[in-house]
């Protein structure tokens, strides 16, 4: 029986590892492709590799699950193939002897995942969110690009600023600045500049442009959008304009509250017993702390159905595995991202639909899995 454990286990063990490597480098490089634009404008390679280090223990508990089914489809897949479960089976052994050892590894990674999903990726995902933006204040010519324009808050105006090119490790060239009133969205104030220069001051975190060789278009100021644009248009040249961007304000304001997505347990509960005192509805934090628990216990499910329908289907052929794993594992996080959705409709308790896919997949599983047994 050990040597028959060990032979399942090892196979099971080679295909979940050759899974989740192949699945986790397929979701990072997803996930990547905003990053590498962002490494191409300048932003060093070791950013490049921290933003992976953040962002891995939350691809993690999506692979891990994912990996789990498609190693139990292709493993069980081949042995029904080879009728190696019949034989197993003729000797004496039953399907529980066999899974046994699989499903103490399972619970393994099912708790893997809920450390993951509670206490190490949130907090991680958030800092990953915010690193990008910090790594391209501190270089700021990485926050332009040629045909991409830029958007910045001005006091009661945003500041939208294209660019045609750029050189050196602050100098820009042709400069567009068009400046709006964010009250209605009319454009305050145009300016054109053959060149201009950017500089970032960390410790102050204030961003100062300067614009050489400028054309400024001042539009009308009426009191209402029809007369601003009914007036005039005011032109007058420049050598030099210089524009000063406090870009702390709005980096410091967003670490006031942190989102509930990004909290580790404790301060989840934390946040759900305050709601709860001041009479607050608690409803998504409801939602982000079962959905989290729900994916976490994933492994399980797939495990549990996984086995039935590979010993049912017998195939060798790896695609069928792969093609099987991939509806079940897109059905499951489907299902529990539609049932998340359902947050403005507070009388469905979403918070305890996100349940229904663990359920019905456990259940499921193990009613295919008596109905082996019995055969």
């Amino acid at each position: 029986m050990r040597i028959l454990n060990r032979y399942v286990v090892k196979s099971f063990m080679l295909a979940f590892f050759m899974a989740i490597l192949i699945l986790t480098f397929a979701m990072t490089g997803a996930n990547l492709v905003n990053v590498l634009d962002f490494v191409s404008r300048g932003i060093p390679m070791s950013v490049f590799g921290t933003y992976i280090l953040y962002m891995l223990p939350r691809i993690l508990t999506f692979t891990v699950p994912w990996a789990v089914m498609v190693a139990v489809m292709l493993v069980f897949g081949r042995m029904s193939a080879d009728s190696e479960i019949t034989a197993m089976r003729a000797c004496g052994i039953s399907i529980l002897q066999i899974v046994s050892p699989l499903l103490l590894i399972t619970i393994g990674l099912t708790a893997l995942c809920i450390y993951l999903q509670v206490e190490v990726g949130p907090p991680l995902l958030g800092k990953s969110r915010t690193m990008m933006e910090q790594a391209g204040l501190e270089r700021p010519l990485a926050m332009f690009e040629p045909g991409h324009p830029l958007s910045l808050k001005s006091g009661d105006s945003s500041i939208v600023i294209n660019i045609d090119n750029k050189s050196g490790e602050n100098e820009l060239q042709g400069v567009l600045l068009c400046k709006a009133r964010l009250k209605d969205n009319s454009i305050e104030q145009t300016i054109t500049a053959e060149r201009g220069t950017i500089t970032a001051d960390n410790k102050s975190q204030m961003l100062t442009i300067v614009l050489k060789d400028c054309m400024t278009s001042n539009h009308g100021g009426g009191t209402t959008a029809a007369d601003r644009e009914a007036d005039s248009v005011d032109r007058l040249f420049s050598d030099e304009l210089v524009f000063k961007f406090n870009y702390g304000k709005e980096a410091n304001a967003g670490k006031i509250s942190v989102r509930a997505k990004y909290m580790r347990l404790s301060d989840l509960l934390g946040e759900i017993r305050r709601y709860k005192q001041n009479k607050l509805p608690t409803l998504n934090l409801e939602i982000e702390l079962n959905r989290r628990i729900a994916f976490a216990l994933s492994p399980i499910a797939f495990l549990l159905l996984g086995m039935p329908l590979a010993i049912r289907t017998g195939r060798r052929e790896t695609s069928v595995g792969l093609f099987i794993s991939v509806i079940l594992a897109g059905i499951f996080f489907m299902s529990i991202i539609m049932c998340q959705s359902l947050d403005n409709f507070p009388k469905l308790y979403p918070q305890y639909l996100l349940w229904i896919p663990n359920i019905v997949f456990q259940v499921l599983g193990a009613v295919l899995t008596w109905r082996i047994s019995q055969r």
